[in-house]
């Protein structure tokens, strides 16, 4: 889903994200000599007009045309170096909240005169629209976590040192309690939660809600890592009502004692069993190392007259780790058929005690699962654990799919992944090796500290980052930001063909390495849809975009990247366009970012 205007020399498009729009700028290369950079003015429905925000401003911005209406950190009086801006409403706001509904982006670009900014040209601007919401097409559904812990936002709204719980061991506890103050403001909890969370909070609390809402309907749950208050609330009212049955992970990462006491899953089955009527069971395994799933299947009645009607699957963990540090997403298919298929693999799941060697002979397991329909994009789906021979051949064809976008016009692949050097297959060396490529257009994250290949000027390469910067020092104007608490990014998807026909996105609970694909429960999906491909593409440049600024400050005395100039107070924005010239540069990976952005 994306628009596309044309105004004078100036194109813009925008890209339809899950409640943020990705905007791309394109202009001859004739018309970028003084190019100051881009103003971007939106407006949600009929409210007033607001400008992004630039972190960075001029060294002396009286020096500039200025709207005194607006501060110098606007876009209006500090032009964005960029030829794309993923734009995300709510940011600013305390909780996240955001207007939904059609967007009107103005873009105008901006000429420097004598080294001086001139003031803004309305004749020169573009007008597009498009809607920002919560992203459903058809029955499906996909939420991210936002998942920038290690950001300025953060920063500015909880402080570099904010609680993810309260003091105290209590295993569930009130999120409206005040969970700290910054800058004088008191927020809560569920205030932060909000903002971390993002849409997938929202997405799994709201199922939750609607099976707790209407005794009517049930719920078979998959849990690996459990421990957000809220969601185990859900799930103790549900054990109440006899309306549940949980899978729960007991590997030794959940069960047993520790140093610290016995771990927050243990603790939740003695609450659950405590708490459980007839109808309302769970049952602890691991397969053969984990029970990774993340899963909620709907069903309308029990037993064997039980009809499923919707599943909620994905990379996102039900734990306060999970949905408000990791950066992660949550699919949800409205859909009978394919959540009969989730359904069937819960059951066999149950029957068979959580046990390895039963599933990976079972056709569930064999066979892929694919849908295609009026309102469910062609999917396909497996489920493991699987045998050698079948783990292969999905992750070998996974493995084929990146390889073969080599030989394809426009050639993209976009991926967030958890690591890419823990465990064997062939998916992490072809990934790895992308950078390499220059006829690929590649974007790659993951929490891997090795092997990573930052954006340099003058490289054709793709660009490959972490999301755990060795001791980041950030200089000014910029605040420190804190170290993450566990895995930043915990997804595992891939998008191959970003703004092709034969788009196709990876995603699911799976690490994609065969250890995992032989001993978890775990599903991988392949959605063969542009749109779905474009939400996930969205989210995995604004991620390798940060952390390549973040993992620049890493290095000590690095200044590859920086898009500004030295000053005694820290970064500002140069008074030249010699910061464009790198879009227009063949030999610059800028000019292949500009190139399968604008179609």
């Amino acid at each position: 889903m994306f628009a596309k205007t044309t105004q004078g020399q100036l194109t813009v498009m925008a890209y339809q994200g899950d409640a943020k729009t990705l905007l791309a700028f394109d202009l001859p290369k004739s018309a970028i000599k003084d190019l100051a950079g881009f103003t971007i003015a939106y407006r949600a429905g009929t409210s007033s007009t607001r400008f992004v925000r630039n972190s960075l401003q001029f060294a002396d911005p009286s020096q500039h045309a200025q709207d005194p209406d607006h501060d110098a950190h606007a876009s209006i009086n500090a032009p964005l170096h960029k030829f794309l801006w993923v734009h995300v409403p709510g940011t600013a706001s305390l909780d996240g909240i955001v207007d939904y509904g059609r967007y009107s982006y103005l873009v105008t670009p901006r000429y420097f005169a004598n080294g001086k900014l001139t003031p803004l040209d309305k004749s020169l601007s573009a007008t597009v629209r498009i809607q920002v919401a919560p992203f459903v097409k058809g029955a499906l559904a996909a939420s991210f976590t936002r998942g920038f812990t290690q950001s300025q936002a953060f920063v500015a709204r909880f402080g570099a040192n904010a609680r993810f719980r309260p003091p105290g061991d209590d295993l569930i506890f009130d999120t409206s309690q005040v969970s700290g103050t910054h800058n004088g403001q008191q927020y809560t909890f569920a205030q932060q939660y909000r903002w971390l969370g993002a849409t997938a909070r929202n997405t799994v609390l709201d199922l939750l809600d609607e099976v707790r809402a209407n005794p009517a309907l049930h719920a078979d749950v998959f849990a690996y890592d459990l421990d957000e208050p809220d969601v185990m609330s859900a799930l103790l009212d549900l054990a109440k009502t006899g309306r549940i049955r949980m899978i729960l992970d007991d590997s030794s990462l959940h069960h047993g004692a520790k140093k610290a006491g016995l771990p927050s899953e243990d603790r939740f089955e003695t609450s659950f069993r405590k708490a459980a009527v007839s109808g309302a069971e769970i049952q602890r395994g691991k397969f053969a190392r984990f029970a990774h799933d993340k899963v909620i299947v709907v069903s309308s009645g029990t037993g064997p007259s039980a009809k499923p009607i919707k599943v909620l699957t994905g990379s996102t963990n039900f734990s306060i780790t999970g949905l408000y540090v990791n950066s992660n997403h949550v699919v949800v298919f409205d859909d009978p058929d394919v959540a009969a298929r989730y359904a069937a693999v819960f059951e066999a799941s149950w029957r068979d005690k959580v046990l390895a060697g039963s599933f990976r002979s079972d056709p569930l397991a064999t066979t892929p699962a694919s849908f295609s329909s009026k309102k469910v994009p062609s999917t396909s789906i497996t489920f493991s654990p699987h045998t050698p021979a079948d783990a292969n051949a999905v992750l070998n064809g996974l493995a084929q799919r990146v390889d073969s976008e080599a030989g394809k016009p426009n050639a993209s692949v976009i991926f967030a992944v958890m690591d890419l050097d823990q465990g064997s297959g062939p998916v992490f060396p072809a990934l790895r090796a992308l950078h390499e490529n220059a006829s690929v257009f590649s974007y790659g994250i993951s929490d891997s500290t090795d092997g990573i290949y930052l954006y340099s000027p003058g490289n054709t390469g793709g660009v490959l980052v972490t999301g755990k910067p060795r001791k980041t020092k950030l200089p000014k104007p910029f605040s420190q930001v804190p170290a993450p608490r566990g895995h930043q990014v915990h997804h595992k998807f891939v998008v191959c063909g970003f703004n092709r026909s034969d788009a196709v996105v990876y995603c699911g609970s799976s690490n994609l390495a065969l250890g995992g694909e032989q001993d978890n429960g775990d599903n991988l999906l392949a959605i063969a849809d542009p749109d779905v491909a474009t939400v996930f593409a969205i989210e995995g440049l604004a991620l390798v975009d940060h952390f390549n600024f973040l993992d620049h400050s890493a290095t000590p005395g690095s200044s590859s990247r920086k898009p500004v100039a030295d000053s005694p107070d820290g970064w500002v924005l140069t008074t030249t366009g010699g910061w464009a010239t790198k879009y227009f540069d063949p030999k610059d990976q800028h000019f292949a970012t500009r190139k399968v952005l604008i179609v």
